[in-house]
């Protein structure tokens, strides 16, 4: 270490806090310092500083579903940021369950890793704070809020009213909102569906309750479902507010088998803006939030906790935008609500 600091042109102890992962590190500073320890090819001894510092050198990253588009995507995000701070990753799976999300809580414990990246489906805000934890816990997501956890989020109302409001105003009269799920399994939908709500309100809009649809889950097969029970029963509605981009995918081939053009008869948002968006047909508009700084959130104000460091704040939300494509402004005439009823009926 002390031949990384000379090389470097730093001190040992600076070292040490690359090595160590402490955020508060100058990007410059960690950069000469990583390029000496590559040049020298020094490899750090584990066991010695687990010992010394009382800490393992990795983190966990709690789940609901790692196959689910968003979740890879932002675990992917978290890989790098921990990776760029010299700190491995360990990532677990809950299925939503919450027996699983409360074992995850209460069932490392620090000898395993020295901190947690958690986003919880099934366990309440009460759950979380009545739950004795070992180590330092960040909260990703919606549902995250409880006690004194730092928690690591977007506004979900307000991207909701944007991505609604995006499609009354681009002439779109009746929208449907799909995967309305109250439940603890989809807490999300409660700040989504306030947010599609509040955009019809500031429009001076009443939302029919027969175009807020429940599907039972937020998958394909759920969005298929989904539409395809809304379009049988007849319902009139021009435009489609999915809560997240799989909901959106199988309900677009839902639209297309009962032979509804998108975006020319039913113009559809997403969210979560996966990778797949940009690429279907047509390609998806959707609500990207910003899963990069998502996970640079989570990792650094973790790692200030492992550090030692006082929570300064409780709440931290990022950006989000609407991207805007075909599956919403592609179209060119759209048939009247009328006529589509009656080939519906």
């Amino acid at each position: 270490m002390r031949d990384v600091a000379v090389l470097a042109g730093v001190s040992p102890r600076t070292v040490s806090n690359v090595v160590s992962g402490y955020v508060h590190v100058r990007p410059e500073t960690r950069e000469r310092v990583q390029q000496a320890i590559e040049e020298l090819r020094f490899k750090p001894n584990v066991s010695a500083r687990s010992l010394r510092l009382g800490r393992t050198g990795m983190i966990g990253l709690a789940l609901p579903e790692i196959a689910a588009p968003y979740f890879a995507e932002l675990a992917d995000h978290i890989e790098r940021a921990a990776h760029a701070r010299g700190v491995t990753l360990l990532i677990d799976q809950t299925a939503a369950d919450r027996d699983r999300e409360r074992q995850v809580l209460k069932g490392y414990g620090s000898q395993v890793i020295d901190g947690l990246i958690f986003s919880p489906m099934a366990l309440t805000g009460q759950d979380l704070a009545q739950q004795p934890l070992d180590i330092p816990t960040v909260l990703l997501g919606e549902r995250a809020q409880g006690g004194s956890l730092v928690r690591v989020a977007i506004d979900d109302v307000t991207a909701a009213r944007e991505a609604t409001g995006h499609l009354l105003d681009t002439g779109h009269r009746r929208v449907a909102a799909l995967g309305a799920d109250l439940t603890p399994r989809t807490g999300p939908a409660l700040g989504r569906l306030r947010g599609y709500e509040e955009a019809h309100a500031q429009r001076g809009l009443a939302v029919d309750p027969e175009l807020v649809v429940r599907t039972g889950g937020w998958g394909r097969a759920a969005g298929y479902t989904g539409l395809d029970r809304l379009l049988r029963s007849g319902s009139r509605f021009d435009g489609l507010f999915c809560f997240n981009d799989v909901l959106a995918f199988g309900a677009i081939r839902a639209a297309t088998d009962h032979g509804v053009k998108i975006p020319d008869e039913v113009g559809v948002v997403g969210w979560d803006d996966v990778e797949e968006a940009a690429y279907s047909t047509p390609s998806l508009t959707s609500v990207r939030p910003d899963k990069a700084a998502i996970a640079d959130t989570a990792v650094e104000r973790l790692l200030a906790q492992i550090a030692g460091e006082p929570v300064d704040r409780l709440e931290i939300l990022c950006g989000s935008q609407l991207v805007v494509r075909e599956s919403s402004t592609g179209r060119t005439s759209r048939p009247s609500l009328e006529d589509r009823s009656a080939r519906a009926r």
